[in-house]
């Protein structure tokens, strides 16, 4: 269900739809400068051009190129110097959420604590408590 919310951008109250998260006016502005970024690596010789290099030359900010690649827009098969940073820790990546560092990092975490999990449970089960009806 729709609901009405501030532009993250501008502030104006709009009807937030599934598929946008800011309003009309800046949605446009938004597509004109997907346009203008897509426009520029179209050209052959833009094609390996870093994400520094693309904000300069487009003028868009690094955030919403990372927004675009995000959400599929823009397919980093196409363009093998383009990344985007890594939800713990900044590094560049081309996939996923994490780098394969904080990914290996996350997974050994979960291993741990299920094992420490399961040794907890295997003490449960083999301690017994003994109530002597003397000491009542």
């Amino acid at each position: 269900m729709a609901e009405l919310v501030n532009c993250s951008k501008c502030g104006r109250l709009f009807v937030k739809h599934s598929v946008r998260d800011v309003c009309e006016s800046c949605y446009q502005e938004e597509e004109r400068q997907f346009e203008r970024v897509y426009a520029f690596l179209r050209k052959r010789e833009n094609r390996t051009a870093t994400m520094a290099q693309v904000v300069e030359a487009t003028g868009v900010k690094e955030k919403l190129i990372i927004k675009w690649i995000r959400a599929g827009r823009l397919q980093l098969v196409h363009f093998p110097n383009l990344g985007y940073p890594c939800d713990s820790c900044g590094a560049l990546i081309r996939e996923g959420r994490l780098c394969a560092k904080c990914l290996g990092q996350l997974q050994a975490d979960l291993r741990r604590a299920e094992g420490e999990k399961e040794a907890e449970a295997r003490s449960r089960r083999a301690t017994y408590y003994i109530q002597d009806d003397q000491e009542r």
